[in-house]
């Protein structure tokens, strides 16, 4: 969601004739995330948010288009896709992929309280029973084999204890045998920066584009590694059980997802690790970017191996 791509106003309004939404008023770029490239379009009617896809290549993003559908229209708040006049969403912009979205109401939190992580979790807990009815598959673009690269990438960067923690780590990930868990559609990404919110009203989940076809259970990890800790990455234990008892309200996990919760939060704290790592070593030239902390994720991985 950083910039990237910067468009002027008079590019904006041009692409925007292909549909019917309006004329534009303002073109304002999302200085958060940093993956693709976000503004805020908004039109005489309203408001929506325009992304530019820097790393996905066109033929993958039907996927996130067709299942962004899907989630609305099965009450799942979340962006839903605007089609042109023909009834088609995705185009290209300045040669990339593009996709404008609906504009959900709230904004993200920094510090959620508790009926927040509950609303957080039972959302995502529905969320993955509504995508149990899509059928489309996508890959995880950060599953085993990205974990693999990247590490190979990032290794040299570190010290000596750290190359022992992530390769301990790599090596543990690869022994696991997870096909017996439930799968489905997972958000993939559950950020707090990926939650909208209007005061304990969660307004909508956003930035589904590491969604694809994985282990329920580790979605849930995810975000209870990042909507369920202190500052220093330990967890806050109220936060935690109230988020894994409102998702088991609407979704109980089965017994094999119990066995395999602690492996499953040190996948996912050693995934974002991983990205963070990447990210701060081998940074992307954009106009508004930021790189996040990888040490964050380095304690979070570590705390998680101590709880098992």
């Amino acid at each position: 969601m950083s910039v990237f791509t910067t468009l002027s106003l008079e590019e904006v309004r041009d692409w925007l004739t292909q549909f019917d939404i309006g004329s534009l008023q303002s073109l304002k770029g999302i200085a958060a995330g940093i993956t693709n490239t976000n503004y805020f379009v908004v039109t005489d009617t309203t408001r929506y948010v325009l992304t530019i896809f820097e790393k996905n290549d066109f033929d993958e993003l039907p996927y996130f288009v067709n299942l962004m559908t899907h989630l609305a229209q099965h009450g799942v708040p979340c962006p839903a896709p605007i089609v042109d006049k023909q009834g088609v969403a995705l185009h290209r912009l300045k040669g990339k992929p593009a996709l404008m979205v609906s504009c959900l109401q709230g904004r993200d939190i920094t510090t959620p309280n508790v009926a927040q992580c509950e609303a957080v979790a039972s959302t995502l807990a529905s969320m993955h029973l509504a995508g149990l009815s899509f059928h489309q598959q996508s890959h995880n673009q950060r599953g085993q084999g990205w974990r693999i690269f990247t590490a190979q990438q990032v290794l040299p960067k570190l010290d000596a204890a750290q190359q022992t923690l992530l390769q301990e780590e790599l090596d543990y990930q690869h022994g696991l045998d997870l096909t017996a868990l439930p799968h489905g559609v997972i958000h993939g990404d559950l950020f707090r920066d990926n939650v909208l919110f209007e005061h304990d009203q969660l307004g909508g989940f956003i930035d589904f584009y590491y969604a694809c076809h994985d282990v329920l259970a580790y979605d849930v990890a995810i975000a209870v590694n990042e909507w369920c800790i202190e500052e220093d990455g330990r967890f806050d234990a109220e936060k935690r059980d109230a988020f894994l008892h409102a998702y088991q309200a609407v979704r109980p996990f089965e017994l094999a997802e119990h066995e395999q919760w602690q492996a499953l939060l040190r996948r996912a704290a050693l995934r974002f690790w991983l990205s963070r790592l990447y990210d701060y070593h081998f940074p992307v030239a954009g106009e508004l970017t930021h790189a996040k902390d990888p040490m964050h994720f380095e304690r979070i991985l570590t705390y998680r191996k101590q709880d098992m």
